[in-house]
């Protein structure tokens, strides 16, 4: 018998879910470890196949069937590893939880119309292995308890209220001990000044207000869903009330400088970042030649490397995507939790996420398999210096068994073994590397990559100042310098209104002596032609 156990005996020993025996994948045979050792696509070799690894994915059509689910599957199966059972709206809406396909692993998550709670019920039937836990994402859709939850956890969130109206007697329009002023809104103590941001409280509803005080002009900006190229509106009539309808948190406005940034992790040791324009600035969504929101990766600070792990681990969902606040005091802020999420058009994140997710997978239920040679076709996915060359055309088994021995002796097995639960996956290595794939896990992350584009622009529209430069030797004008000269005594600047009207005077009295002094030589032959020269140049 291998010494890792058949899946069910190893699934029993972690603590996590068991396979019912009619869907553990390569249970007969699974003890031969040498038979195991290469992929079902190694060529030249008679040997057992390998049973593929069902994985169910259940979720509406338009997330289950989405380009990048299609990218990520298509990866997952180019190897003959894994077999993909979309389950489809028919079955999840209309059939019983006893007539849903069976597999070994588990892809579901939560959207419009999804029927968690038969999700729920089906994983408890099946105890399938389940990526993200179908049984936690009932807090995803309260944003109080995302919030508590962050918390509890000692993640860091923006200082705020929660106002439930849930339970209010009839005729209360607020809860007991909540006061509203003129610019600010308190609970219990607790005060948010204006600007401050207010949400509903269901993860469903995106219609977010932001309240401004009266030092800068009052009004509110309305946040919700993208429409077209717009994704915010002001409305500076609004009186400037919150509303009533329903409960809220109320949390203080952090200024980020513009952008938002999206992060995406896969599994506890992998994320993915990336930067937005906030729909704060304008509410004009910026977009490509091809029409798609303009976004850019950003790199993840160890602060917020450990905040995506800790993101990860509390919610149960490996796969998951948070919204991060970079305030301007240099500190991040969870402020949503969304559950699965994908990046849109990232190649490298396709190949990593397929990658990563092919790890998880087989440390939960065939560790075994990780330590034969890696397929072919997710050999290209990784690095040569990480996982060698492919074998050559034509190569014999025997050379490919000690290729595979050798790269399994340079493969730490055991380390991947530790990602099998959550509760296995909280030991992070606290690098300095500044790849989002900031663990173990295999990625393509020695590629050349952009940190970033360093850009010094100076705007060309800019008005003539219509400088004047003259000499003078009036002793006016020399006092005046010398009383306002600076610390070199080079140059004299003069800006306040107080400054101005002293220089307006003393031009003012030197073209009243000048005019004396033109009357005066107008008498006489070339007089008047010489005064009215220095009068001009004054």
């Amino acid at each position: 018998m291998d010494g890792h156990g058949t899946p069910v005996e190893r699934a029993a020993r972690v603590g996590s879910a068991v396979l019912t025996p009619h869907s553990a994948p390569g249970h007969k045979g699974g003890s031969k470890r040498k038979g195991m050792k290469r992929s079902s696509s190694a060529p030249n070799c008679n040997r057992p196949s390998i049973l593929p690894i069902k994985v169910g994915i259940c979720a509406m059509d338009k997330k289950a069937t989405s380009k990048p689910m299609r990218e990520i599957t298509g990866r997952l199966t180019q190897a003959g590893e894994f077999e993909i059972i979309v389950f489809g709206d028919k079955i999840i809406q209309e059939e019983p939880v006893e007539k849903w396909p069976l597999c070994d692993v588990l892809l579901s998550w939560h959207s419009d119309g999804f029927p968690l709670r038969k999700a729920q019920a089906y994983a408890a039937l099946r105890r399938p292995f389940m990526v993200n836990d179908v049984g936690m994402q009932d807090m995803l859709l309260d944003r109080r308890r995302v919030y508590k939850l962050l918390q509890d956890s000692s993640i860091p969130v923006p200082t705020h209220i929660v106002v439930s109206r849930d339970r209010l007697p009839p005729g209360e329009a607020d809860p007991p001990g909540f006061l509203e002023g003129e610019d600010y809104v308190e609970l219990d103590g607790v005060r948010i000044e204006k600007p401050f941001v207010e949400k509903p409280v269901s993860g469903e509803d995106h219609n977010i207000y932001i309240y401004y005080p009266h030092s800068m002009g009052g009004g509110v900006k309305r946040l919700f869903r993208k429409v077209e190229n717009k994704s915010a509106d002001y409305d500076p009539n609004h009186p400037g009330t919150v509303r009533r309808l329903g409960s809220f948190i109320y949390e203080q406005f952090l200024t980020t400088g513009g952008t938002d940034v999206k992060v995406y992790t896969v599994g506890p040791r992998y994320a993915h970042a990336e930067a937005r324009k906030s729909p704060v600035v304008d509410g004009k969504v910026n977009r490509d030649a091809e029409g798609k929101e303009v976004r850019f990766p950003v790199l993840l600070s160890p602060q917020e490397k450990e905040i995506a792990r800790m993101v990860c681990a509390a919610f149960g969902q490996r796969v998951c995507g948070f919204d991060l606040l970079r305030s301007e005091n240099g500190r991040s802020y969870v402020c949503d939790v969304n559950g699965w999420s994908f990046v849109k058009n990232s190649k490298k994140y396709y190949d990593d996420t397929a990658d990563v997710l092919r790890t998880m997978i087989l440390s939960q239920l065939a560790p075994h398999r990780l330590a034969a040679i890696i397929p072919e076709p997710l050999r290209q996915l990784r690095l040569p210096e990480e996982c060698g060359h492919a074998p050559e055309e034509g190569c014999s088994c025997a050379e490919e068994q000690a290729a595979a021995e050798a790269a399994a002796g340079m493969r730490e097995v055991a380390s991947l073994q530790d990602m099998a639960s959550m509760g296995e996956e909280e030991a992070l290595d606290d690098d300095d590397s500044s790849s989002t794939n900031f663990g173990g896990e295999p990625s393509s992350n020695r590629f050349l990559e952009l940190r970033c584009v360093l850009a010094v622009v100076r705007h060309g529209d800019r008005t003539p100042k219509q400088k004047m430069k003259m000499p003078v030797t009036q002793p006016a004008m020399l006092e005046l310098f010398n009383k306002h000269k600076d610390s070199k005594g080079k140059q004299a600047k003069l800006k306040s209104p107080l400054q101005l009207q002293e220089l307006l005077d003393v031009t003012r009295q030197l073209l009243a002596d000048m005019e004396r002094q033109q009357k005066a030589a107008a008498r006489g032959p070339d007089g008047g032609a010489a005064g009215e020269e220095e009068r001009d140049q004054l």
